[in-house]
Parts: structure tokens; C-alpha cells; sequence
């Protein structure tokens, strides 16, 4: 599927020309071409989490136009913009691809499904949705395995977007998606995944030979209709697991001085954590 996957985005880069007035296209490639420099050892989904260190943290930064169509923000972030930049930079520099387009075409490969635009339906809105799509692509891969620590399961029951459009501007204006949406939510609700309860997150032992420098930490929830909290890459310190997102708490991206243990038992609706590790 890797395979197939990057040949579909090399079509796309010869097709499409680089639009080098882009304001993002100089960072992005200045970013990729750094990474080749970095030697064998380096954890590229940190590498390239750690130049965002300090972006500010601003929400709702994709519902810009009327019309969809692909953003790239790197001056501003959530935790699944973030989140997605990050993988886009991985995949492209694990292919030794510099160019602005293969990171275009990768982002839009990965936001959307099937990687076509058509509307504000066509991305991909739940970040479980987000796991399986990008999984069948081979971008990523979700961990579920040596239980413990992957004691519990997860049943997906998801349907906040449909039952609270007038939380989302797009739904607002549109009133027409919202069984477009209905028909996502359907898609992943009674999906079962394996995930890690929080009473173990902090069992650094059991923890560290299941999850790896960079992996993307989902954190799961007990809200109605949500599946995923909050997003993030895992770090580890002396001290135990951290969280490298981009925090609404600090507003901005950063690297959780607290342990991501601690961090899971401030929040009471958080469950624990899925692990989604990024191809190579």
C-alpha cells in the first residue's frame, strides 16, 4: 500500500506545479532538506515536532474558506494540525522527497478521504476515522499489541458533529452535510480498538516496550458522542512518558513538563491513551 501509495503522489507532484509564492512552501522544504541532514539515529517524527516548539496554539485554523480546499499552517496549530504537518514531513522525508508538492499531496492524502477533495465532508473529521483510512493507506499503523499494557477496549460510538452542527460553522452554512457527516459517524461507530487504561501510563517498565519515541499519542474519553480527546507525540524522559503537543493549556506547542501520567489523572473524562506509529 506504501508503495502504491507514493506512486500515486509522485503522479501528482510531476502534475502539479510548485507555487513557489506560497507562503508555507519555503519553510516546509527548508525543513525537509534539514532532515537529510540529520544522521541515521534521529527520531524524525520529533525532529520535526521540536521546530514547532513554541507556534502558537489556535483552534479551528482548516475553516478558512467557504470552498474547501487544502491548508497548510505552520504559524498556527492544533493538536491534529500538528499532528498531521508532522506525519506529512515524516512520510516525505523517509522517501528523501524535498519537494513542497510531495508534502502537499501527502497532507491532502492523509486529510482526506481517498485524498479527494469534494467538500467539507470529504475530510476526515474523527480522528479514529483518521487511524483506519490512513492505516488502510499504509501511512500509519495503530499498536494494540503486547496486552498489558493494551488491557481495555475501546467501542467507538461517535455522533457529536451531526447532533451539534451549530457547533461548526461549516454545518451552520450548510445544513445540507450534516447527513453527509451522519453517514461518516455510522462508518466507525462499533469499532473496537485496544488501547492502554491511564491507571497503567505511568508503569514506565510495561510502557516502554510498547511505545516508542514519536509515536502519535490519541488520548481516548468518556464524552458523549467523542472518541479522541487530544493528540500528541510521545517523548520519553528520566522521569517517565511526556506528551510534545500543541497545548490549549499553554497556547502553544510544547513539551508537557509533567509526566503524561500526571497529566491523564487532571482530566477526568480522559480514559487513557491509543498508539498510532508512523510508517517507515
Amino acid at each position: 500500500m506504501i508503495r502504491k501509495l507514493y506512486i500515486l503522489l509522485l503522479v501528482f507532484v510531476l502534475a502539479a506545479p510548485l507555487h513557489a509564492a506560497e507562503p508555507e512552501a519555503a519553510k516546509i522544504v527548508a525543513l525537509l532538506k534539514k532532515a537529510r541532514q540529520q544522521d541515521s539515529k534521529t527520531v524524525l517524527p520529533l525532529f520535526f515536532a521540536r521546530q514547532f516548539l513554541g507556534v502558537p496554539y489556535v483552534a479551528h485554523t482548516l475553516e478558512v474558506n467557504d470552498s474547501e480546499r487544502l491548508v497548510v499552517n505552520t504559524r498556527q496549530m492544533d493538536c491534529t494540525t500538528l499532528v498531521e504537518t508532522v506525519t506529512a514531513l515524516t512520510f516525505c522525508a523517509q522517501r528523501k522527497d524535498t519537494a513542497y508538492a510531495a508534502f502537499q499531496h501527502t497532507l491532502q492524502a492523509m486529510r482526506y478521504r481517498g485524498g479527494v477533495i469534494d467538500g467539507y465532508p470529504s475530510r476526515i473529521h474523527y480522528f479514529t476515522d483518521w487511524i483506519v483510512e490512513n492505516q488502510k493507506a499504509g501511512i500509519v499503523n495503530e499498536i494494540q499489541q503486547p496486552n498489558p499494557p493494551f488491557t481495555a477496549i475501546q467501542t467507538v460510538k461517535v455522533n457529536y458533529m451531526s447532533t451539534h452542527p451549530q457547533s461548526y460553522e461549516a454545518l451552520r452554512k450548510h445544513p445540507e452535510y450534516v447527513a453527509q457527516i451522519a453517514k461518516a459517524e455510522r462508518r466507525i461507530t462499533g469499532q473496537k480498538f485496544r488501547y492502554i487504561p491511564k491507571k497503567l501510563v505511568g508503569r514506565q517498565a510495561l510502557l516502554r516496550k510498547a511505545i516508542k519515541d514519536g509515536d502519535i499519542i490519541a488520548i481516548t474519553c468518556n464524552k458523549s458522542g467523542l472518541d479522541i480527546a487530544h493528540l500528541g507525540f510521545a517523548v520519553w524522559k528520566k522521569d517517565g512518558l511526556h506528551l510534545l503537543n500543541a497545548s490549549q493549556l499553554h497556547h502553544k506547542v510544547v513539551e508537557e513538563p509533567m509526566t503524561l501520567y500526571r497529566y491523564l489523572q487532571k482530566h477526568p473524562s480522559h480514559t487513557g491513551i491509543r498508539i498510532i506509529r508512523i510508517t517507515k
